[in-house]
């Protein structure tokens, strides 16, 4: 916990610049073996007192909502519990709802993960309330960052700026017992890292798109240590499962330094947001980390190709076909997506100069990624030892569904990948056919 209280309180020294990092928006992060009996404690120590709504869905409260209310109410909180039926999504009408339900509140503290605290955390963001959660699965990055992951009124799932915690709490005890496949999820959401990176460098350095380093140097200690442990996070066992959640709880602290979520979310992202978006009646109920990791597979192998490569890609002007767009993604999507498309799309002046940039600084820039590359049978071994699928079809997805997302996916947001590269150079269909 050392590094990750260095971090957040503002002591950790960037070792590029040797300047202090400023201290984040979080007041308090605890990964405990439990949190029982501490409950009160927790929340009073980031300043959140009398009155509170506590948030959680069926699932959550049972597991740990109903010992947070319980506690709390015992040591003099009152506590509204506000559980949400079935299973709620992170979307701006579920989003309304639960604001309707928290438009009297002081305090709010989310029970769960993925969902709950991305649906708490924008309800925060637009009520200027303070909140906490609780965590009950290590199935994602987004317990301390400063975004949303939320669904439009198209039904297009996009990062939104939203309100950090002011504690994150994490008992290591209730991560162990989630479902085996919330840890594959964390663990996918994870094992991106490296590709994503490799994307994102490509991009600053062919683009001149932004680039920051703390991300990766705040996760530094730690590199390696998922991996060795992959199969102990496939049992579940405690000790790895700490170690799962404290890369999780850094990685989503990366968006504080940055304001945006590339170090970790790039090409592979897009595929897993495809297959959410797009996949309706042929969606599994698969997690998005369990996609992520999967979908890393497939753009390590994009990326592979082209860095084995001696010379550069023949890059033409992006083709935009707004009808088949139309056709996949639903007409309000696909003006969304349109619109987020042509940001980054090539015309014949742009595709002249990104091919005089890559004759430039092929050959460095190959050195370069294929410093930070992890290989992909390497990244498959570990992904089935920790439980996760490792492929479309071990998703549970139909294999030309899933080819459409790695062939389509870059069309949704305005971050370039080696998937756009490979498009511009007519080679992505070839890529995506070889998927299943």
């Amino acid at each position: 916990m050392s590094h990750i209280e260095d971090v957040y309180l503002g002591r950790w020294t960037n070792p590029r610049t040797g300047e202090k990092a400023p201290r984040a928006p979080v007041a308090r992060i605890e990964i405990l073996d439990t949190v029982a009996g501490r409950e009160a404690e927790l929340v009073r120590s980031v300043g959140i007192n009398g009155e509170v709504h506590l948030v959680a869905d069926t699932n959550t409260h049972d597991v740990l909502g109903h010992q947070v209310a319980k506690a709390l109410r015992s040591d003099g909180f009152t506590v509204h519990e506000v559980i949400l039926p079935g299973r709620p999504h992170a979307t701006l009408s579920e989003m309304e709802s639960l604001k309707q339900k928290l438009v009297n509140a002081e305090a709010a503290i989310a029970v769960g993960s993925g969902t709950i605290n991305d649906l708490t955390k924008f309800v925060a963001a637009q009520q200027s309330l303070p909140y906490c959660v609780f965590g009950t699965a290590p199935s994602m990055d987004g317990y301390a960052s400063s975004t949303a992951s939320m669904g439009l009124e198209s039904g297009l799932k996009v990062s939104l700026p939203a309100k950090p915690p002011r504690g994150v709490f994490l008992d290591i005890s209730v991560l162990a017992a989630a479902p085996p496949h919330m840890a594959a999820a964390g663990f996918g959401d994870c094992l991106c890292n490296s590709v994503a990176r490799i994307d994102w460098w490509m991009s600053h350095r062919v683009l001149d798109t932004q680039f920051w380093f703390e991300p990766y140097l705040v996760t530094e200690p730690d590199d390696g240590l998922l991996e060795e442990n992959a199969e102990a996070i496939g049992n579940r066992e405690h000790v790895a499962i700490g170690y799962l959640t404290r890369a999780l709880v850094l990685s989503g602290m990366g968006v504080n330094f940055t304001g945006v979520s590339n170090h970790g979310s790039m090409g592979e992202h897009q595929i897993s947001h495809y297959i959410d978006c797009f996949a309706r009646e042929r969606h599994p109920g698969t997690l998005h980390g369990q996609q992520v990791g999967v979908a890393t597979l497939s753009m390590g192998r994009i990326q592979s190709w082209f860095l084995d490569q001696a010379a550069p890609p023949k890059i033409m002007p992006t083709k935009i076909d707004p009808d088949d767009m139309t056709r996949r993604m639903g007409p309000a999507i696909a003006r969304q997506c349109e619109e987020e498309y042509r940001k980054k799309a090539l015309d014949a002046d742009g595709a002249a100069r990104l091919n005089e940039r890559l004759q430039e600084i092929w050959p460095q820039l190959r050195e370069e990624c294929r410093a930070l590359q992890v290989p992909v049978e390497h990244m498959k071994r570990k992904l089935a030892e920790a439980g996760g699928a490792t492929s479309g079809a071990e998703l549970g997805l139909p294999s030309e569904f899933y080819r459409e997302a790695v062939r389509h996916a870059h069309e949704m947001r305005n971050r370039f990948s080696f998937a756009d590269l490979a498009c511009d150079a007519g080679l992505l269909d070839g890529f995506a056919a070889s998927e299943a």
